[in-house]
């Protein structure tokens, strides 16, 4: 078990209510009970996912501070959309190199924030970062990934957090050059946001190029709260993720 950061006096749900999210968020008691306690009506009762995956959990020394690797946009953040990400690929029929890069590019996509709150061209930071650290990705990965579709990885990444009714022509040109896996990692990257602290932010498939399956925002609901849960009861965040996976994959 690792220790938690300090929590707020108030808890994150709160501070998003009274617009006072703080620069660096860590999960809480209160804010993960508020978002059990709206779990989607329609959500399967026992969530799973359809197949095994590969799931890239980025050590804490890959984030810019610390603090953020234990935040809202942390390890568990980046390690459950790298899952999702994969599991994507597969359903989409991308081959096994792009689908190790989906994983890759979840894995590091927020790995530069400086913060929590909106943070301009951090995803262009972290395609930086994996381009310069390829060789150490891919070894924490367990494969090898071809440069060029590291570069394609690199590209989601950059991409990732512009809206595309706001690309530039360079990087709409980019996305063309990389549709699927751009796509992939937006799609995954929005799966993951139940485990923000006001509903309006969560999913919004409207701002997606593709449908999601139909298992899959139940199965990304559970495995936000089932990780949190066992991270806010002390497992450290590997633990947490892979106890939470455990489950899913036999549908529990």
């Amino acid at each position: 078990m690792s220790p938690r950061a300090p929590q707020p006096i108030a808890s994150l749900q709160e501070l998003a209510q009274q617009r006072r999210l703080p620069a660096h968020q860590p999960m809480d008691h209160v804010t993960l009970e508020w978002i059990e306690s709206n779990r989607p009506a329609n959500f399967d009762a026992a969530p799973s996912f359809p197949r095994s995956g590969l799931m890239l959990v980025p050590p804490s020394s890959w984030f810019t501070r610390q603090d953020l690797a234990d935040s809202n946009h942390g390890v568990r953040h980046n390690a459950r959309v790298s899952l999702l990400a994969a599991l994507l690929a597969q359903e989409y029929r991308l081959d096994a190199d792009d689908t190790a890069a989906a994983c890759a590019a979840g894995a590091v996509h927020d790995c530069r924030r400086h913060n929590d709150r909106d943070d301009p061209a951090h995803g262009q930071r972290a395609a930086d970062w994996l381009l310069h650290n390829a060789d150490t990705v891919t070894h924490a990965l367990g494969r090898a990934v071809p440069r060029e579709t590291l570069h394609r990885a690199a590209t989601a990444i950059a991409l990732h957090d512009v809206p595309f009714a706001q690309f530039t022509d360079r990087q709409q040109r980019a996305y063309q050059a990389s549709p699927h896996l751009v796509d992939v990692l937006k799609a995954a990257d929005c799966l993951d946001r139940y485990r923000l602290p006001l509903q309006r932010w969560w999913p919004d498939t409207s701002r997606l190029r593709r449908r999601l399956p139909t298992w899959a925002p139940a199965a990304a609901f559970a495995f936000v709260t089932r990780s949190e849960r066992a991270r806010l009861d002390g497992a450290d965040n590997a633990h947490a993720l892979h106890h939470a996976l455990q489950t899913l994959n036999r549908g529990l």
